[in-house]
């Protein structure tokens, strides 16, 4: 039999084997060198699950906890493995994974009623105690997940039997004759991804109760050998709440709801509806601000692509509304010069630290607004790296307030030195809770790398494939220096829009199919294109319809406001 040659990418050498050999095999001949225990492979850049045979020649790379695929396969598995436990323990009841938190995924466990609506069933200390004990034993047991090829309408029909309504209609929308299904035991499920070998891999992991549900924890991406410590997020956990219950009035209950009200030529209305939560919310927080009559100062602050300026915009419109007077002030004219600038670990300028702001001029210019002193206003030339001056004059009325945005706002650090009273603070994230389906959430954080693709491509010339390999990088400063800070908003704006996702599929998708089969961000590319799949774009027709104020318009182009 001819061998066939595969390139393993992690030991950067070749290596000989007979066709047929599956990657699980492959990985224990080649020893690839991972930290930790392999959970999948990269094929050709196209994710595999370990079971997968191998017939002809290819690149390979195997993945561990540490990788973003390696982790995406750990908790779909876990996921997987806490729905067995469901249907073991309480048959009768659905299990929803509604959407992630800081430190784990929110889930429920619901009933359906006669009427086709779902009741919560609170998940007590016992409930939550004996869900992990299953799921302890089955880790025990080393059960196998198999995988098959179903036609289409015989697992549309199997998840409808097994009250999956969501997952059913997005089987049956889908243009496939096949889909892959799952087994655990006599459960069966599908998955937008792969899944690990058996159940004894899923080594780490905890069940949590948390307000009427669990937190289903995995492993820390920085240390996969323990699970964080929870953070009890309450003001992030009550608008993902409140945006959930929000999507269950439209009945908007999964994409394939989304899907059903776009194929019906009703986006007008999705739109409409959607645009006018978020015109509340805006005057609600304006309001928040007007009543708090010691408020000078409105800092935002938010992950990338959150749509923090048009927030901060329409928050100004809303406190001009109610008589105000907004003035704005851009925190990167506050930068030290460039010497001054704090050294990261690798002995680079690290530009995203707090204290490459200068601190102490920042709040002597801001208590000198607030006293009602005039002063002139820096500006920071990048290319000199240093401040020079505006010659643009400020002084505060009684009805003016500043408004400033930027990575830092909410870190305590930064307004130590000013009245707290005087200080008003948004968190603003696309906090998606649409889900594909009862058990498969949307990550809030490849929303926001969509958006920042089409921003970045229409906007700035950048690839989406560049978009895609700087995320990582991204990511690890919002971890820094945006998120352990959110909680110390005074509130907290949700900017995901219930139209958005079938409006950046129209934007988003074409520019994905241009990242060739070599890069290193076809992986990621394959993986969104997947996600969006199951998606139906909104039309040239509807997209028309969104008004030029809309927080989309920062992304797509066509915006009133200037940026």
């Amino acid at each position: 039999m001819e061998k066939i040659n595969l390139y393993i990418e992690n030991n950067k050498q070749f290596f000989q084997c007979d066709p047929g050999i599956s990657l699980s095999e492959l990985s224990n001949m080649v020893s690839p060198g991972c930290k930790y225990p392999v959970l999948a492979a990269l094929e050709d850049n196209m994710l595999k699950e370990l079971s997968e045979k191998v017939y002809t020649s290819h690149t390979i790379e195997f993945v561990d906890y540490t990788h973003p695929d390696g982790r995406r396969t750990y908790v779909r598995s876990l996921c997987f493995l806490l729905q067995r436990a469901v249907s073991l323990l309480y048959p009768d009841i659905t299990l929803f994974i509604d959407y992630a938190l800081p430190n784990g995924m929110y889930g429920e466990l619901r009933r359906r009623e006669a009427n086709g609506s779902y009741t919560t069933v609170p998940a007590g200390a016992d409930t939550i105690a004996a869900l992990l004990n299953k799921m302890k034993e089955m880790v025990k047991e080393d059960l196998p997940f198999v995988k098959e090829k179903m036609e289409n309408s015989k697992a549309a029909e199997l998840f409808r039997a097994n009250g999956q309504f969501e997952k059913s209609d997005i089987v049956s929308s889908m243009e496939k004759f096949f889909v892959s299904v799952y087994s655990l035991g006599d459960s069966k499920d599908t998955f937008y991804g792969p899944l690990l070998p058996s159940t004894g891999c899923l080594t780490l992991f905890d069940l949590i109760p948390y307000q009427r549900g669990f937190c289903l924890q995995s492993p820390s991406a920085n240390d996969p050998e323990k699970i964080s410590e929870y953070r009890y997020q309450d003001k992030l956990s009550e608008a993902l709440r409140e945006s959930a219950q929000w999507n269950s009035i439209l009945g908007a209950n999964g994409i394939a709801s989304v899907n059903s009200v776009v194929n019906n030529g009703n986006a007008n209305m999705l739109i409409a509806l959607s645009e006018s939560l978020h015109e509340r919310k805006y005057a609600a927080i304006a309001d928040m601000i007007y009543q708090r009559k010691s408020v000078k100062l409105v800092l935002i602050a938010g992950p990338s692509s959150s749509g923090k300026t048009t927030t901060s915009m329409r928050i100004a419109l809303q406190c001009k509304v109610l008589g105000l007077n907004p003035k704005v002030i851009a925190m990167d004219d506050y930068f030290v010069d460039r010497e001054h600038t704090p050294l990261d670990e690798n002995g680079e300028y690290d530009f995203e630290s707090i204290y490459a702001l200068d601190l102490p001029f920042l709040s002597e210019q801001l208590n000198m607004l607030f006293d009602g002193v005039e002063v002139e206003l820096p500006k920071f030339d990048f290319k000199l790296g240093k401040r020079v001056p505006s010659g643009v004059k400020m002084k505060m009325g009684p009805d003016d307030i500043l408004i400033m945005e930027g990575i830092h706002a909410l870190n305590p650090e930064l307004t130590k030195h000013i009245d707290s009273s005087k200080v008003f603070r948004v968190f603003a994230s696309a906090l998606t809770s649409l889900s594909i389906d009862e058990n498969n959430y949307i990550s809030t954080a490849d929303n926001r790398m969509l958006r920042r693709m089409v921003r970045d491509n229409s906007n700035r010339g950048v690839s989406p494939e560049s978009t895609i390999l700087r995320w990582a990088s991204v990511r690890r400063g919002e971890e820094r220096n945006i998120f352990p800070f959110q909680e110390n908003a005074d509130v907290i704006f949700n900017s995901s829009l219930l139209f958005e996702l079938p409006l950046l599929k129209y934007y988003a998708e074409p520019l994905l199919n241009k990242i060739p089969p070599l890069s290193p961000a076809y992986s990621e590319s394959v993986r969104m294109l997947k996600f969006l799949s199951y998606i139906t774009p909104l039309t040239p027709e509807d997209i028309r319809v969104i008004p030029p104020t809309s927080i989309m318009r920062e992304f797509i182009g066509g915006s009133t406001f200037k940026y």
